[in-house]
């Protein structure tokens, strides 16, 4: 471990385009040198907006910005003979490389695995695609509403009368970025032992299966299949809701039973009588043995109906921040539903340190980032470099570190090489 982080003796060659910039992004926030390899031009990720001042530019792109911090940028032309040979120089000093390309693509090009490890046997290449490397579908085109879908999670987003509705923000390839950067640690701690770097092929749509929980589970293990609710989920003839209306917003409640949530329920049923809402025969239900009375027609579903009218007629009477410090004093699964606005204002992330400012001399201003997704003691994590605008250490790797001339980098400019 060193004063710079974690993975700072480590370098990482980032091919990745939008499937898989927050692989490189965790792995540079825990130290490692991470080196973006773009097209000349920039990738196509920098072309998604929305864009500072509205004013569409591939350095002004926010969604750049989300996952590239921590990295520097070169361009490089992998179509170019010329562009391939210097990627393989960069592989020589390189310890992971990340892309994200259809599968097959970079074999085709002589820059799959089994080429760049001839190069570099300690090397992990993390592949990131929608349907794996392999099998029926690792061709197919893809989205993010396509990899929900096909993983599971779509079917619970939306409303119970009408098809399932995509997530406004992208969530797919924020789940397999995420698993390829702990399945790139997984092989790590293997080459510590062995010396030896292996290829880490990652599926969206595997990551995104994981996302259902016991859900994707229900019907092989013969239970109802569970359906989408618009703020809740319907197990069966029965609809659990989460969300209910506060004074002044919403607050999430995990109304569940069972030994899990059973008892958590018991408490909010007593909050509920104290507060005047229920009597004592509603507060006093089995909790624990709740979803079999429901389920074998000991307690009708228009009882549950009544229960859940209950909880909201209470919760109405309430604002956010007076049923979360009952939540708090009580010990209830309750929990405000936050705006943007009261996010950026939170005083516990404030109290915390949580947001980070990054200077963009671009610009010639600052920009406040969301802070580091872990606080370690001993090698905590930092925002060295704002995200890069295009081909930004071109020089800084090129000449500084493979030794090209100015004059070579001119002409490689020229030729569309970088």
């Amino acid at each position: 471990m060193t004063a710079g982080g974690l993975l700072s003796p480590y370098r990482v060659l980032d091919l990745t385009t939008e499937r898989g910039l927050l692989c490189g992004q965790i792995l540079g926030d825990l130290g490692a040198d991470v080196i973006q390899v773009e097209p000349p031009g920039g990738s196509r990720a920098r072309r998604i907006g929305p864009f500072v001042g509205d004013e569409p530019h591939p350095d002004r792109s926010l969604f750049w910005w989300a996952f590239s911090r921590n990295k520097r940028s070169v361009t490089l032309n992998l179509e170019s003979d010329a562009g391939r040979v210097m990627l393989q120089r960069l592989v020589e000093g390189a310890h992971f490389l990340i892309e994200s390309d259809t599968p097959g693509r970079l074999a085709a090009r002589g820059l799959g695995y089994d080429d760049l490890a001839a190069v570099n046997p300690a090397l992990i290449c993390v592949s990131i695609s929608p349907f794996g490397q392999n099998g029926p579908k690792a061709g197919y085109a893809d989205s993010d509403l396509a990899i929900m879908a096909a993983g599971g999670p779509l079917l619970l987003t939306g409303d119970d009368d009408r098809p399932p509705v995509r997530l406004s923000v992208p969530q797919a390839y924020l789940h397999a970025s995420a698993e390829a950067a702990a399945a790139a640690m997984i092989a790590h701690n293997e080459r510590q032992r062995s010396g030896r770097g292996q290829h880490v092929d990652v599926s969206a749509q595997q990551a995104v299966a994981a996302a259902t929980q016991s859900g994707i589970l229900s019907t092989a293990v013969g239970f109802f299949d569970l359906k989408r609710v618009a703020g809740g989920a319907r197990y069966g003839p029965f609809t659990v809701r989460f969300n209910y209306p506060a004074r002044d917003g919403y607050v999430s409640i995990t109304h569940g039973f069972g030994s899990s949530f059973g008892p958590f329920t018991r408490r909010l049923m007593e909050y509920v009588y104290d507060e005047g809402f229920c009597d004592e025969a509603t507060r006093d239900k089995d909790w624990l043995g709740y979803v079999e009375q429901l389920l074998f027609g000991q307690e009708p579903i228009e009882e549950f109906d009544r229960v859940k009218q209950v909880i909201e007629n209470c919760t109405r009477t309430k604002t956010k921040a007076e049923l979360f410090d009952a939540a708090h004093r009580r010990d209830l699964l309750v929990a405000p539903v936050a705006t943007m606005a009261e996010v950026a204002e939170s005083p516990q992330l404030m109290a915390r340190g949580y947001w980070c400012d990054l200077e963009h001399p671009e610009l010639g201003r600052t920009v406040r980032y969301p802070g580091p997704f872990a606080r370690l003691s001993c090698a905590p994590i930092t925002y060295r470099r704002r995200p890069p605008t295009v081909g930004e250490h071109n020089a800084e790797i090129y000449a500084g570190e493979l030794g090209c001339t100015p004059a070579d980098l001119a002409a490689l400019s020229t030729q569309g090489v970088i």
